[in-house]
């Protein structure tokens, strides 16, 4: 599943980032955040009605992800926080 799929409050743990190309920036830039496999992760929150951007937690950093960035990192689905 992608990162951008996964449901509000959700966990899960990244597989990998997907490349769209050659030297591809902002999948580089990802990874350089910690956005590396075996991290786990979680979606914070989400802008109102579905939209950008995605609030995401990897260890105690938050990022704003917008939906095509989360949607090039590849997880596993985790459980939801209580």
């Amino acid at each position: 599943m992608l990162l951008s799929e996964l449901a509000m409050g959700a966990s899960a743990v990244v597989l990998d980032v997907t490349d769209s190309g050659a030297n591809d920036a902002i999948a580089q830039r990802l990874r350089d955040l910690g956005f590396v496999a075996g991290e786990p992760v979680r979606l914070v929150a989400r802008a109102p009605l579905g939209a950008d951007p995605l609030l995401v937690q990897i260890g105690y950093t938050r990022f704003a992800l917008r939906r095509a960035e989360a949607a090039r990192v590849r997880v596993a689905n985790g459980q939801s926080e209580s």
